[in-house]
């Protein structure tokens, strides 16, 4: 079973658009800030040293959305093992309701920092997120 991780973002008046809530841009942010913090917390020093992540896909539901002042709950957790250098990671933000606002599912493929090119995602790379 995968270990979430969580994180509450609040909208601040330049995450508003013409509409007077969120932008759908920020909400790909909140997306990508969600898989860098897990990364960071989560995974083997050795691991943060030798690869980084690229987003290679972007699939998002928005079901609703917040206002300036407001608060979501990130949900985020990795799905199913790897495929060769991609990891399917999903999202889900959440009001103060429990109602689903935005769910994602994105995939990030896996890159060597020395060489720059894709690399495997070896079990225990993502062991620590299992």
């Amino acid at each position: 079973m995968p270990m979430p991780f969580t994180h509450t973002f609040r909208a601040e008046p330049q995450h508003i658009d013409e509409l007077g809530h969120v932008n759908n841009t920020v909400w790909v942010q909140w997306i990508q800030d969600m898989a860098t913090q897990h990364w960071d917390a989560v995974a083997r020093p050795e691991d943060r040293a030798a690869y980084f992540w690229v987003v290679v896909r972007h699939e998002i539901d928005y079901r609703g959305n917040i206002s300036e002042g407001e608060s979501v709950t990130a949900t985020t957790w990795i799905e199913g093992p790897a495929m060769g250098a991609k990891s399917l990671r999903r999202v889900e933000f959440t009001d103060a309701g429990g109602k689903r606002l935005v769910s994602a599912a994105t995939t990030w493929a896996m890159l060597d920092r020395a060489t720059g090119r894709l690399a495997r995602v070896r079990p225990e790379v993502l062991a620590p997120f299992l």
